[in-house]
């Protein structure tokens, strides 16, 4: 089954809290994990490389936190799962040279799990961060297409 790795949802939970305060105003790690009943020292790490990757900005001290600089609508969610995980690999095959994969040699699914793996990418890409946590009617209207 195909799922999110958590650092994407904790990512997209953090974002989310965020986008619903004032620009200016700061999100402690602390705040996240307490709303959310998320881990600590995850979600945190979460925060940082988000920050370290330019979309948050973090101010230290006893009223710090972190604040959204970077424009979600300008993100997609291939972009942030990238940084989060990296590469978009729906199986061990698509990892490049295959080296991962104990069957390569026998297996007739090489070609079929790539153009899955690419349409996978493509519709990471189609879908902005800004997009899928304020949840906006074009969103939902794109998703219903794409779905029938």
């Amino acid at each position: 089954m195909f799922k999110f790795n958590r650092k994407i949802e904790y990512a997209l939970m953090s974002l989310k809290h965020m986008s619903l305060k004032d620009k200016e105003e700061l999100t402690s790690a602390k705040e996240i994990c307490s709303t959310y009943e998320t881990p600590f020292d995850p979600t945190s790490r979460v925060l940082q490389l988000m920050t370290q990757k330019n979309i948050l900005q973090a101010e230290q001290g006893a009223h710090g936190g972190y604040k959204i600089i970077k424009d979600l609508k300008q993100m997609s969610l291939k972009d942030l799962s990238e940084m989060l995980i990296g590469p978009i690999e729906i199986t061990t095959c698509v990892q490049g040279d295959y080296s991962q994969c104990a069957i390569s040699e026998k297996c007739k699914i090489i070609d079929p799990m790539e153009v899955l793996n690419h349409r996978v990418i493509d519709f990471f890409n189609g879908i902005t961060v800004g997009d899928l946590i304020n949840n906006t009617s074009n969103f939902k209207k794109e998703f219903s297409e794409r779905e029938g």
